[in-house]
């Protein structure tokens, strides 16, 4: 048999020698979500050795090496030994998880996973929040930067969590000298998520605050991989923020998704979003409102600085977001059944989007039952 040509023996060889070279990388969340997909993507990395992978249940890559435990378990610092990266993605952010049990998972699982990673030598922790820790508000710049202040508060689903989060970042390399830490921070996340905002456009109508000027970007899951992986292979380190380019106008976003509005007083929407929360019917919680008033786009030149670019705009962003909810139906948050959301779309497009009156007199009912 003829040996190889030189030119594909000398290929090979750089891929080999490059992968020797490589870090080692550790996962956590990997058996799903955004977790699954950078497993994968570093597995398939010619400039990543090893990928050791960290959750509950195991996934599906099988390049990787499987560990199967919880966060939260201070065994997982034997797991790291050897790591030279850790990117921490177990963090749970479901609308449907009890707030005080999703906060506690979070904030411990990320404390221990810091310190773990520490005591085994790991020398880079990758973190990953959201751009919702700047919070929304009037009078913020269009785009923010990294360095921008985070004004966000508690009062937004999960946000008090990643405030927490971006606190033990900070802290971190000053308790565990030795320690960088990576914090990225991706703006409205799609792509298999679901959050209070992908369930924005599966409203009837867009509900509109009046007096505020939204601004909306995406940030689809691909290209957030794609900045995990650049913060793994440490060509960009700090706090870097993640999205689109732009950001598109609230019309931009009516006429695309072909969506109409329905514009209610800020007082009457936040009213009925927190009384909708307090008696359980909604599992969003006023404050989420305030992400759909005001503007929170990040510019993500840091990453741009690096070399990174997103692969996606907005406007194709935002088209596979209605393609995947095509089909649901949401009231303030709340996903209604196929017989419910008929009774919706009947009763008018003030009960369509809020829902508030039928709502409250059955849970009203309800109560004078007991």
């Amino acid at each position: 048999m003829s040996s190889p040509d030189p030119q594909v023996r000398a290929a090979r060889n750089h891929s080999t020698s490059s992968a020797l070279r490589g870090p080692v990388v550790a996962v956590t969340g990997a058996a799903s979500g955004v977790g699954a997909l950078l497993t994968e993507r570093l597995a398939e990395s010619d400039e990543v050795r090893q990928v050791i992978a960290i959750d509950e249940r195991r996934g599906e890559c099988a390049a990787a090496q499987w560990h199967i435990l919880d966060v939260r378990d201070p065994a997982i610092a034997d797991k790291l030994r050897g790591a030279d990266v850790v990117v921490h993605l177990a963090v749970d952010l479901d609308l449907g998880t009890d707030p005080a049990a999703r906060s506690a998972y979070n904030v411990r699982g990320t404390q221990t996973v810091l310190t773990a990673a520490a005591a085994a030598g790991v020398h880079r922790v990758v973190l990953c929040t959201s751009a919702m820790v700047y919070g929304a508000l009037p009078d913020n710049e269009l785009p923010l930067s990294e360095d921008a202040e985070l004004r966000a508060t508690a009062e937004a689903t999960g946000v008090g969590d990643l405030l927490e989060i971006e606190r033990l970042a900070r802290r971190a390399p000053r308790a565990h000298p030795g320690l960088n830490v990576t914090v990225v921070r991706p703006a409205v996340l799609v792509g298999g998520t679901d959050t209070a905002l992908t369930r924005y456009f599966e409203s009837p109508r867009l509900l509109v605050v009046a007096g505020s000027r939204p601004a909306w970007q995406f940030c689809h899951v691909e290209d957030l991989c794609g900045a995990l992986e650049y913060a793994v292979l440490e060509k960009v380190d700090g706090e870097l923020a993640v999205g689109c380019e732009g950001w598109l106008e609230q019309e931009e976003v009516e006429e695309l998704s072909g969506i109409r509005r329905m514009e209610l007083p800020s007082a009457v929407a936040l009213g009925a979003a927190a009384r909708l929360h307090r008696i359980g019917l909604t599992p969003s919680p006023a404050g989420d409102l305030a992400y759909t008033m005001y503007p929170w786009v990040v510019s993500g030149s840091r990453l741009h600085e690096a070399g990174w670019r997103p692969q996606w705009t907005n406007e194709e962003v935002l088209a596979e977001l209605l393609e995947e909810v095509s089909g649901r139906h949401t009231v303030a948050g709340r996903r209604l059944g196929r017989k419910d959301a008929t009774a919706a779309g009947a009763a008018g497009a003030t009960v369509a989007l809020l829902g508030t009156a039928a709502l409250v007199r059955r849970a009203r009912k309800a109560r004078r039952r007991l």
